[in-house]
């Protein structure tokens, strides 16, 4: 019986090095994203793989995306809710609604859509799972990070609770919580494109965390036995000691 996995924003950064790690594990990726050339590209890599173009703040695009998973041949047993981002480093005395409510739409309202969307696949397996990414930002808060911290917090909160209403329901529900990850986006779009202010997130860092090192954990979550359930998974670079104490060369 083929497993199927769902990968949310798969088209580049941690969710194509899950995809990747995922069907190296026998997985059929589903890699959804808004972004279908990205996609196309990662399923031909890939091979044992289906694109499908999906934005997780829209209901239809959403129904359109579990109705391919229901189409294919194979059972889904697995959902990487990876979709999410941040924009800005507003304080909040002026920060720019515009970003917050982006930030809880694509975290928060995107994260639950694709949830309720694909949950009763998921149950109906047997042995399913769900792998919230979040960050170490859903439990430290920082100058500069309000809107994102929040989004992340109000994820962490879902997580939880929806773990505790599925107790005795054949479905994990874990979450891996990610400090300083360098992908070639996150920071980028944060800064709004400034490359120098994205650069300088990680100056002086050695060895910030990649993608494909929370790709690995991921898989590990996922692959367990499934009486395993790795409530909270919190990674840091060894550089990063705590949100506020992070270790720079000169």
């Amino acid at each position: 019986m083929v497993n199927i996995a769902v990968v949310t924003g798969a088209s580049s950064g941690i969710g194509a090095a899950t995809a990747r790690r995922l069907a190296r594990e026998g997985f059929h990726v589903v890699a959804a994203a808004r972004r279908a050339d990205r996609l196309e590209a990662l399923v031909k890599e890939i091979g044992t793989a289906t694109a499908v173009e999906c934005d997780i703040t829209d209901d239809a695009s959403v129904a359109r995306l579990a109705a391919a998973v229901d189409g294919l041949e194979g059972t889904l047993t697995l959902l990487v809710n990876n979709a999410g981002g941040a924009r800005g480093t507003d304080e909040v005395a002026n920060g720019s609604i515009d970003d917050w409510q982006w930030m809880y739409e694509v975290n928060v309202l995107g994260t639950l859509r694709v949830t309720k969307a694909l949950l009763p696949a998921l149950e109906a397996s047997g042995r399913g799972a769900i792998v919230m990414v979040g960050s170490t930002a859903g439990f430290v808060v920082y100058e500069g990070g309000g809107g994102y911290t929040a989004a992340k917090h109000a994820q962490n909160a879902l997580t939880g609770t929806l773990r505790l209403e599925l107790a005795g329901k054949p479905v994990r529900v874990m979450e891996i919580d990610p400090g300083m990850v360098r992908t070639d986006e996150f920071a980028l779009k944060r800064m709004g494109g400034d490359q120098a202010k994205a650069d300088a997130v990680y100056q002086g860092v050695k060895e910030p965390l990649t993608a494909d090192d929370i790709a690995d954990c991921i898989t590990f979550m996922a692959t367990r036995a499934h009486h395993v359930n790795i409530d909270r998974l919190v990674i840091r670079p060894i550089a990063q000691a705590a949100q506020h104490k992070v270790v720079r060369e000169n």
